[in-house]
């Protein structure tokens, strides 16, 4: 059995969006299901898109979501260069350009720009340059006498005007289409560098590659490839041509949803592994409906057979809610290490900002949801006495007023000031009492944090906050109640 050899292979063009992720996601999948090889390789023809400091983003964002390449331009597997610009300094492509000129399945193009736009025609709405082969039939002498001159050139592939070709993809099945509707699409450019498709060939080939993953906004590039491979005479790989991936109003997730990449999500306060786990569920599902996978249980159960035609949803919702299920379960150094920087941004007193993580840890989404829940630790915010009323609670202004009232001097004879200090304080006074346990913290929780609903209850709060701060706060309720 022949061992399986995926790759990605992305462009150096910015963050890594959502649909490249999940590209580079299955490719891995796929590879490491059969324990095979995983490569990454940087396809950087197109130089006039490339990005300073986009390789570094590949490289940073593969490595915290753990797809580890087993062959690349920082592991060479002899295969490389891994990194296209250095294989066009190689001569790779040209090489294979001119076997492929050799055999009548390419030609070399003379043609300047005022011939190439007289050739333009108006197909659905744009205007595209349609070749007639004009330099196919160029005598053997001109071409010699051209490039012997330095005329500029590109090399283009002869595609024939009859018949079809078919090509077969895993999930969409054979594809045919005319040959009349197949350019002669150039393989080596002006500036000597490949064209992306040429490019891909070339190198999937040269690299063993078995099973290539993309979006399948590339199903209709598909018969050029098909066409190249049968030029040269090579085995194609199977093709995995993954479903559109849209927002919740079913349009192409795009960069002006604010999280269409990898970067944007971990900056909106998401987890690596959570983003991972969601994106492989963006067009595949396990028959057992299991949602929370690591990334061994998804190398264990993935099946891309099993991958759906139909567009793939990002629900934010959802991912919010997978999110908040991976921070429940978080390493605690790991949590304070992503959730304390959220904190500082809004407490800078001197108070066990771990324990004030340690109160959001339950009760977010995202880690961006902490500021605004724990404001009130770092000041007391002006609130309307209105919210001492509870009716579940059987309580109200002036009960409120006399609760407070009655456990103020409790709390100032309190040296305990622990949590379990508090707890046994306020319990056992409430049991005394013969109170319902929530008529009493209900007004004193209020006091000291200024809001109806908050992390943590009164005790945790007012341990937190110190005896000062606590008692100062019960006296300004009392304050406000009178």
């Amino acid at each position: 059995m022949t061992r399986i050899r995926t790759r990605y292979a992305p462009s150096p063009t910015g963050r890594m969006h959502v649909g490249n992720l999940r590209t580079a996601l299955y490719a891995y999948l796929i590879a490491k299901h059969e324990g095979g090889d995983y490569l990454l390789r940087i396809e950087d023809t197109d130089q006039e898109r490339q990005v300073e400091g986009a390789v570094e983003i590949i490289y940073r964002t593969l490595e915290r979501a753990g797809l580890i390449h087993d062959e690349g331009p920082d592991k060479d597997g002899g295969v490389g260069p891994y990194v296209q610009s250095e294989r066009v300094k190689a001569g790779i492509y040209m090489k294979y350009a001119k076997i492929l000129v050799e055999k009548g399945e390419a030609y070399y193009c003379f043609c300047d720009k005022e011939r190439l736009e007289s050739l333009k025609q108006v197909i659905d709405g744009k205007e595209i340059v349609v070749y007639d082969k004009h330099c196919l039939h160029l005598p053997k002498e001109e071409i010699e006498a051209n490039l012997a001159a330095g005329k500029p050139f590109v090399i283009r592939q002869n595609t024939p005007n009859e018949g079809t070709t078919t090509f077969t993809d895993t999930l969409y099945g054979d594809i045919t289409v005319p040959n009349a509707e197949l350019d002669d699409m150039i393989l080596i450019k002006s500036d000597g560098f490949p064209t992306y498709n040429f490019a891909n060939v070339v190198d999937d080939h040269l690299m063993g590659i078995t099973h290539v993953v993309r979006g399948n906004e590339y199903l209709s590039s598909a018969p050029k490839y098909t066409r190249l491979y049968q030029a040269f005479g090579w085995e194609e790989p199977e093709y995995v041509h993954c479903p559109l991936i849209t927002d919740e109003e079913h349009h192409k997730l795009s960069k002006r949803s604010g999280h269409s990449s990898y970067e944007d999500l971990i900056e909106l306060g998401f987890v690596d592994e959570a983003v991972v786990n969601y994106v492989a569920l963006l067009g595949w599902s396990p028959e057992d409906n299991q949602e929370i996978f690591s990334l061994e249980e998804l190398v264990k159960k993935f099946d891309y057979h099993k991958i759906n035609k139909s567009p793939a949803v990002f629900d934010m919702a959802k991912l919010r809610w997978m999110n908040s299920e991976y921070i429940k379960n978080m390493d605690p150094e790991k949590y304070y290490e992503r959730a304390i920087p959220e904190v500082k941004k809004v407490v800078s007193k001197p108070l066990d900002l771990k324990k004030i993580a340690d109160l959001m840890k339950s009760r977010i989404e995202v880690f961006l949801d902490i500021p605004a829940a724990i404001g009130f630790f770092e000041s007391l915010p002006d609130y309307d006495v209105s919210i001492y009323t509870h009716k579940k609670m059987k309580t109200d202004s002036e009960i409120s007023l006399n609760v407070l009232k009655a456990y103020l001097p409790l709390l100032e004879g309190l040296d305990d000031w622990s949590l379990e200090g508090l707890r046994a304080c306020i319990s056992g006074a409430i049991e005394r009492s013969g109170e319902k346990t929530g008529k009493i913290l209900w007004p004193l929780r209020i006091a000291v944090s200024g809001l109806a609903s908050t992390p943590g209850g009164a005790y945790e709060i007012m341990e937190i906050l110190g005896k000062e701060e606590s008692l100062a706060r019960i006296r300004k309720g009392i304050d406000k109640l009178s």
